[in-house]
């Protein structure tokens, strides 16, 4: 059965390494019959399948290539061709500049290069790439995290808004893309400021919240939380800097984005 509403799935949460019980960053993204693989992190293709299976998921967009965000595409390539799914075509995947050549590199074990495309048709993002997707748009924004990363914002045809800020030190590209958004999914992988003359890659909890407050966001849920710091705890600073509600994002937790 689906749901006309938008809604946010979390499949992991867990930086930089998959807990017992928590994958690595990767969510579903729904709304009606279209569904996408929002990040590919350790252990969230396992849980993609308690919802859909890899040959209905309708695109896969990934934030950026750092392992905890990516590494499970290695295992749908295997999925996807090799195993008991059998694609009508590839899977469109949405990613950062060199994204097939990074998943060929690690798969072809011979003189022959792996057939990624086989499995995944590769769009390469840029700042402004804008995509439909079913009833979904996806504009994608260059963030901050110091090689080429991404932040999404997904907008339902039939309403509801929700920007994933990927990994990203906080930008004005993300305040200007999460403007006005009912759902802000903003990591809060840091548990301090950088120290003096480092270049911030990430957000702290406030940053998180500031962000949110800035663009005007209804709701803020704080994800890819640094294991300095607990769940309630991130929320706690967050909504210091936030009035709105915020949340974290458990793994296997259901929002309704509206």
């Amino acid at each position: 059965m689906t749901s006309d509403l938008l809604r946010l799935t979390v499949l992991g949460s867990a930086t930089p390494y998959a807990s017992v019980d928590n994958p690595c960053s990767g969510y579903l993204v729904a709304d009606g019959a279209t569904r996408v693989w929002v990040d590919a992190g350790s252990g969230t293709l396992a849980q993609l399948q308690r919802y859909v299976a890899l040959d209905g998921v309708d695109a896969i967009w990934l934030s950026h290539l750092h392992a905890d965000h990516s590494a499970d595409l290695l295992t749908a390539y295997y999925a996807a061709l090799y195993a008991d799914i059998r694609l009508r075509a590839p899977i469109p995947l949405y990613g950062p500049p060199g994204t097939a050549d990074r998943l060929a590199g690690f798969l072809t074990n011979g003189a022959t290069r792996s057939p990624v495309e086989a499995a995944f048709a590769v769009h390469e993002l840029h700042d402004g790439h804008r995509v439909r997707v079913g009833s979904l748009t996806l504009t994608s924004r260059a963030v901050a995290h110091g090689i080429p990363a991404f932040a999404v914002r997904v907008d339902a045809a039939g309403g509801g808004s929700l920007v994933y800020s990927g990994d990203t030190a906080p930008c004005p590209a993300l305040t200007r893309l999460a403007q006005g958004c009912d759902v802000l999914l903003c990591e809060a992988e840091s548990d301090r400021p950088p120290a003096d003359g480092e270049q911030p890659v990430h957000h702290t909890p406030e940053d998180a919240g500031d962000t949110a407050a800035a663009a005007g966001a209804a709701r803020l849920i704080v994800t890819h939380v640094g294991r300095a710091l607990g769940p309630g705890q991130a929320v706690a600073r967050a909504a210091t800097r936030f009035a709105g509600p915020v949340d974290h994002a458990d793994p296997g937790a259901v929002f309704t984005v509206a």
